[in-house]
């Protein structure tokens, strides 16, 4: 599908330590063993004065050598066993029930950017993953885009008698790169893990019997980082939305790279740097 008009993008209390322990099990011991020794000494017959040579003591007498030192045993510190929380997995909607669902996961990962006026309200899941299976192709398909076209308009500049993209066309761009670029690597590979059944299943209904959606992704990355990063001024030839590349090389180039290049070379650094990891991610 050729596309020739400007597209768009998609506390834990501390335990004592056992030396602490020790000491405390030595003293409870010290305690029990003086309050029973003045037990047993309060508790014995006063005897009567009498001579010395007629006591017969029935019983030898309790002192304290006799009373056997307290037995410390090797005090176990307790073990403390950290239970995570159970983390409540949201079910996963069917794929044409997912809009709310997924809309609400696209939301989260952008962490706070604007991105939800940009979303469109129905089939994200499949849009997604039409628009993908286009870009592996090199191609646009507008209609499927899961993000709506900026709102600011492309303009050009004239110079000595010919045209150029202006850059201020550029920053029409800007909220789309940022957005990827921002993205939380973690967050983003967690989230593409759990809506992979519902892309694997809009994928199978495109009729592929032979590739699974992740390896069509990859394609896509692919011939996205091979656009170039033109840094000079952009000459174009014709009026409206017909303008094309003056340079025979951009021209040539397949549409999706063309789109990379009317971001600017700033933008585009942003969306290769953030597919250069995700593809590491889907690679790995």
């Amino acid at each position: 599908m050729q596309v020739n008009q400007e597209d768009r993008i998609a506390p834990q209390e501390k335990s004592a330590n056992t030396n602490t322990l020790a000491i405390v099990a030595v003293a409870v011991a010290a305690i029990i063993a003086g309050g029973a020794y003045y037990y047993f000494q309060a508790s014995e017959p006063v005897p009567l004065p009498v001579e010395v040579k007629d006591i017969i003591p029935e019983e030898p007498l309790v002192t304290i050598a006799d009373i056997p030192e307290p037995v410390i045993e090797d005090v176990i510190e307790p073990k403390i066993i950290e239970v995570e929380p159970q983390v409540q997995v949201e079910p996963l909607p069917t794929l044409s029930n997912s809009d709310g669902y997924v809309h609400k996961k696209t939301v989260e990962i952008a962490d706070g950017m604007k991105i939800e006026p940009l979303l469109v309200e129905k089939d994200l899941v499949r849009h997604f993953v039409v628009f993908v299976d286009n870009l592996a192709q090199g191609e646009l398909a507008r209609k499927v885009s899961p993000l709506k076209a900026p709102d600011r308009i492309f303009t050009v500049s004239d110079i000595t008698n010919k045209t150029y993209l202006n850059p201020d066309s550029y920053h029409r761009y800007d909220l789309y790169a940022n957005f990827v670029a921002n993205l939380d690597e973690q967050q983003l590979a967690a989230t593409y893990k759990e809506l992979t059944p519902l892309l694997e299943e809009a994928f199978e209904e495109l009729g592929y019997g032979d590739m699974s959606f992740k390896q069509r992704l990859l394609q896509a990355i692919d011939i996205m980082l091979a656009a170039p990063v033109i840094e000079q001024a952009i000459e174009l030839d014709g009026v409206s939305v017909n303008y094309q590349f003056v340079d025979p090389q951009l021209e040539a180039l397949p549409n999706a790279q063309k789109l990379l290049v009317r971001m600017g070379p700033e933008n585009t650094k942003k969306v290769k740097a953030a597919l250069r990891k995700l593809k590491k991610y889907l690679a790995g």
